[in-house]
């Protein structure tokens, strides 16, 4: 069976526990590109609780995902890369593997979706995981997605009671937009698994596939297990053992 998944920085347990677990994982570049997910953020555990680190990006005309530049505003690389000391120096692994993962906040990368792919080989690498990773040539409209949006566009027409009603592609903020955008750039596929709803840090679609399972976190006597951060939290935590969990 195939998944598609879409692009992540750093991304959850989840989304690698995919890659771990499916003979074949598709990882759309074609996608519109939306704010406040996993393709550009991630979320680790802090004594303060959990900390979203989210990457600036800076887009012309396109919003495709392959076209999504990353802005060097806030001095964010050096941020990220403090707050990841801060979370994990007390943790287990860090000082194992931080070389491995530095390098990333020092190289200074052009476009989002390459820099996520070579965090994603990286990754692979330090997990000890052999995935079988395809990168898709056009979007891909699988069941889920064709159905959404359909049930999108008609509630769109309903609403505005025409057919004509225009997207405006700059904001890309509506399920309507992004429905057509997707639409009108798909090859369609029935014979796949999709998860690019269902890995998102709000309102995920339901994963049966998905059970998070407890590990050693540096703060759960404060905040209690929480699960689904970013993999390094697993990493940095469990070293290599950390591939058990996925």
């Amino acid at each position: 069976m195939k998944a598609i998944l879409s692009s992540t920085y750093f991304g959850p347990v989840q989304w690698y526990q995919k890659l771990n677990r499916y003979e074949e994982c598709l990882i759309e570049r074609h996608e519109s590109f939306i704010k406040q997910t996993y393709r550009n953020r991630m979320i680790i555990p802090t004594t303060n609780g959990p900390l979203s680190l989210t990457i600036p990006t800076n887009h012309g005309t396109s919003l495709a995902m392959k076209d999504i530049r990353i802005s060097d505003h806030a001095n964010w690389r050096h941020v990220h890369w403090n707050a990841l000391l801060s979370a994990y120096g007390e943790s287990p692994f860090f000082e194992y593997y931080q070389d491995d993962i530095r390098p990333f906040y020092e190289k200074k990368y052009e476009f989002l979706f390459d820099f996520n792919m070579e965090i994603m080989e990286k990754m692979i690498e330090l997990l000890d995981i052999r995935p079988h990773v395809k990168v898709t040539d056009r979007y891909v409209l699988s069941e889920e997605r064709r159905m959404k949006s359909f049930l999108s566009e008609e509630g769109r027409v309903k609403s505005d009671g025409s057919e004509e009603g225009s997207v405006k592609s700059e904001e890309f903020n509506s399920p309507e937009a992004q429905a057509q955008f997707n639409t009108q750039h798909s090859t369609f596929n029935t014979q796949i698994r999709d998860f690019r709803d269902a890995i998102r840090p709000k309102k995920p679609l339901p994963d049966a596939d998905f059970i998070p399972q407890r590990y050693y976190q540096v703060y759960e006597q404060k905040h209690g297990f929480l699960p689904n951060m970013s993999i390094l939290d697993l990493l940095f935590n469990e070293g290599n053992e950390a591939i058990f969990y996925l």
